[in-house]
């Protein structure tokens, strides 16, 4: 069994605090993860001016626009976590979310771009995502065959590697619609790697998505889910990120090669209790 690539989101949990933002890094490593996962967006661009003049409270003001500032890091800080995530050896890359934020990150020659579920069916920006030709996660949340169809044949139109990631978009995702079976029937009718990208509250539901063979696995992370921010309830705390990994890990040990023999171990336990006919 192949082993799962395990992403660890910190995505816009790190509320625009470098601090906060290492150690969510650092804590990814040390569960062993084996990189982690940004949010970039160009916020002039995402939104329109009525959306960022709207009313939202938040740490930073006020507004809309005060809120999704404060979410944000600029080059520097972006070059910080580069420096921070090389030192511990770690991978990193982020979803972005419009050209202004996918050319800003083409800066940090990234391993890995991401196509966050909102955007699949944005199929100007996947064609010029497609163009860089680096591996990429697309996430299917929101999404019927139609739409992943789309985005399959732009992906590989630009010989562009990729895998999907089977999602719901609900934050947390109640267990009931979570549709982990769908992961064999993604495989059969893409004919490549399918990974999942959980939001649900608790650990087994990815557990359970790993039996079905994903090839990546990625889960929100925070150092606290009562912080401030709207993917905090979604995501794992320490605890449960060290018991997902080490629980996935275990999975092809567990599995092994569905060969039936006598195990080395088994011998002198047979020469105690085997029955033989007289």
């Amino acid at each position: 069994m192949e082993k799962i690539f395990v992403i660890a989101e910190i995505g816009i949990n790190h509320n625009g605090d470098m601090n906060i933002a290492k150690k969510l890094i650092s804590l990814a490593k040390n569960c062993g993860c084996d990189a982690v996962k940004f949010q970039k967006r160009d916020i002039n661009t995402v939104y329109t001016k009525k959306e960022l003049l709207s009313e939202r409270k938040s740490p930073w003001g006020n507004t809309f626009e005060q809120q999704k500032k404060g979410l944000e890091f600029n080059k520097d800080q972006y070059q910080e976590i580069d420096n921070f995530c090389r030192e511990i050896d770690i991978e990193w890359f982020a979803s972005a979310w419009d050209l202004n934020s996918l050319n800003f990150l083409d800066d940090f020659n990234l391993k890995y771009n991401k196509v966050a579920s909102a955007l699949i069916t944005h199929k100007s920006f996947l064609k010029e995502l497609a163009k860089r030709k680096k591996y990429t996660f697309i996430s299917t949340g929101m999404s019927n065959y139609s739409y992943i169809d789309d985005a399959v044949e732009i992906f590989k139109s630009e010989n562009c590697p990729f895998e999907i990631m089977h999602c719901v978009s609900t934050y947390p995702c109640p267990e009931e619609i979570l549709n982990l079976s769908i992961i064999p029937k993604l495989k059969k009718r893409y004919n490549c790697k399918v990974g999942y990208s959980g939001h649900e509250s608790g650990v087994i539901p990815s557990v359970v998505a790993a039996t079905y063979g994903i090839s990546s696995l990625e889960r929100h992370i925070t150092l606290d889910r009562s912080m401030y921010g709207s993917d905090q309830s979604a995501s794992l705390e320490e605890s449960g990120l060290r018991n997902l990994v080490n629980s996935i890990r275990k999975i092809p040990v567990v599995v092994g090669d569905s060969d039936k023999k006598i195990f080395d171990e088994e011998m002198a336990v047979a020469e105690k209790l085997r029955y033989w006919e007289k």
